[in-house]
């Protein structure tokens, strides 16, 4: 079933509409905010935050992104708000940043590159923000170029210079990202 008429289904009072949005969409969205803020218990309020909003909301979805990339941009508008109250996240332990990587396909081929991989999660905690949001959204959730420009409300050719800009910063650290390139658009 699409995620609209999931959607229309739950908006109508399926639970099992509501259960299957739900299914698909917490465990991206809880992994994105955990690498962001950088903290078990900020991920899990951020994600609750933005179920929240998303219910709150659930009636003005109208198809024009896939679902995912509109909770996405929910849960990116929460973090930049908390970020915004002055909320920081904490510096983690390398054991941290492991357990921080997906259990899901993620941006490295290859599980033996887990020390570029603790190594690539530090420096891209480095970036600024905007850089950083695009790093996450466009390799560690995978969404599309045009997906993550719709997600942080720029342009794509925005989303293409801060993809460059962070990856040559990366390169200047002699960290050469494994990222798989997927859709371009």
């Amino acid at each position: 079933m699409s995620d609209y008429a999931d959607v229309l289904r739950a908006c109508q009072g399926d639970r099992a509409a509501a259960s299957e949005l739900l299914g698909r969409s917490y465990k991206p969205v809880y992994a994105y905010l955990r690498r962001l803020c950088g903290n078990d218990q900020d991920a899990a309020d951020l994600t609750q935050r933005t179920f929240s909003k998303v219910w709150q909301s659930l009636s003005s979805f109208q198809g024009r992104s896939t679902f995912s990339t509109w909770v996405h941009g929910i849960a990116h508008h929460v973090y930049v708000d908390w970020r915004r109250r002055g909320a920081v996240g904490e510096f983690q332990t390398d054991a941290w940043w492991e357990s921080a990587m997906a259990s899901t396909a993620t941006p490295f081929d290859h599980v033996a590159e887990q020390d570029l991989a603790r190594q690539l999660y530090r420096c891209v905690e480095q970036l600024d923000e905007d850089k950083k949001q695009v790093i996450h959204l466009h390799y560690y959730q995978h969404l599309s170029l045009r997906e993550t420009a719709e997600v942080l409300g720029i342009a794509v050719s925005t989303v293409k210079y801060r993809l460059r800009e962070a990856l040559a910063f990366l390169r200047s650290r002699n960290i050469e990202p494994a990222f798989k390139e997927k859709d371009h658009e």
